[in-house]
Parts: C-alpha cells; sequence; structure tokens
C-alpha cells in the first residue's frame, strides 16, 4: 500500500452513526414523549388563560346597560365594550362608573365637563360648559325646569372631578343632583368604546 492510499484511509470518519440508511430503509424516528406533549399543550393553555385575563381585567372589560338614562344613544340591554388602560376622562366620552358615586351601582354617563371648567344650563334647558352652548345631537331632550338639579349654576367643576349627565336628561340621576354630585376622576372604570349586541346596532360608540 502507497502512501497516498495510507493518507486516504487516515481522514474516513471512525463513527458511522450520521451516515445515511442504506437505500430502501427509512430511519427510524425517535419515540413521541405523550406526557411531555401534554405538558406543553397545558402550559399554553395556561398562559393563554392568564393573558386574557389580564386584558379583560385591565384593558377591556364588557358590559351591559341597565336603564333609560343613556337613550337615544344606548339601550336598555346593549352590551358593550369599554376600555380601561391608562384611560383618562375627556369632555364628550361616554363612561362607566364605579358603584361607589352615590346611587350603589355601575352608572353609565356622559362626560360633560372635566376639572377647572364651568358648567351651565339655560333658561331654554340647554347646556353650557364656559359660557359656551354644547352641540349635542345625541341628547334626547332638553332638561325641563324640574330636572335642573340641585345646583345654582353656574358651578365650576373641582381639581381631579368631573360632570356627568345622561342622554336621556329628564329621566336620568347624574351630576346635576346631590346624590352624584362631581364625580372624582378615580371613580371613572372606563370609556366606551364598541357596542357588540345588538348585533342590529354593533358598531363605535362616540
Amino acid at each position: 500500500m502507497d502512501e497516498k492510499e495510507l493518507e486516504e484511509k487516515d481522514i474516513q470518519p471512525a463513527d458511522t452513526a450520521g451516515e445515511a440508511a442504506p437505500e430502501g430503509e427509512t430511519a427510524a424516528k425517535p419515540p413521541r414523549n405523550a406526557k411531555k406533549e401534554l405538558i406543553e399543550w397545558v402550559k399554553a393553555f395556561v398562559f393563554a388563560g392568564i393573558i386574557v385575563a389580564l386584558i379583560f381585567g385591565f384593558v377591556i372589560r364588557p358590559v351591559e346597560v341597565l336603564g333609560h338614562s343613556m337613550e337615544p344613544t344606548l339601550q336598555n340591554g346593549d352590551r358593550l365594550i369599554e376600555w380601561m388602560l391608562f384611560y383618562t376622562p375627556q369632555q364628550g366620552d361616554t363612561v362607566i362608573l364605579s358603584e361607589n358615586t352615590g346611587l350603589d351601582e355601575a352608572l353609565v354617563k356622559r362626560v360633560i365637563a372635566v376639572e377647572g371648567q364651568t358648567v351651565d344650563i339655560n333658561e331654554n334647558g340647554e347646556v353650557l360648559v364656559d359660557g359656551s352652548l354644547l352641540d349635542e345631537p345625541y341628547i334626547y331632550e332638553t332638561i325641563d325646569e324640574n330636572h335642573r338639579g340641585d345646583w345654582d349654576y353656574p358651578v365650576t367643576v373641582p381639581e381631579g372631578h368631573i360632570f356627568v349627565m345622561g342622554d336621556n336628561r329628564n329621566h336620568s340621576t347624574d351630576s346635576r343632583f346631590s346624590e352624584v354630585g362631581f364625580v372624582d376622576e378615580d371613580e371613572v372604570i372606563g370609556k366606551v368604546v364598541l357596542r357588540i349586541a345588538p348585533v342590529s346596532s354593533f358598531g363605535l360608540i362616540d
């Protein structure tokens, strides 16, 4: 055997475990570990459940309208989605208030004014904020004399509070009345963004 042949033999791999299977034969697949797969599926479902819980606990939440104080914008029985994460009340928003508002129940109302703004109701039952008449195409009717509330208008919203009203002005207990009054911003749970039921009324809420 000459020197060239020796060199060629020296470079042959000693371990042939990685060689391809002979033609016509199929390489054996490693056995499936059913227990391990089950554990991985359980972990995935638990993780997904935690994510869903966080989303519905801190970001969005489904709510149902009970009552007629927001007609015609919202109807009794409507099902809504509210946005909660990093929300700050803004004038004109429809919001969900906590049970600590004075009526011992969660409320859905519209933000009429925020801190520092002045609210007035004129002789025609129309609402003014900072002296300007609000354009309110969403209301059911203007405020009658019996529903002006307990204030000596005009009133200024204190720091950290909002002034809310229902769109059905003569059938709503809201910031006009001492039972509710100015609402602390901390009692605002979130903003109503979407109606999901009934399906015929599905859509965004202004």
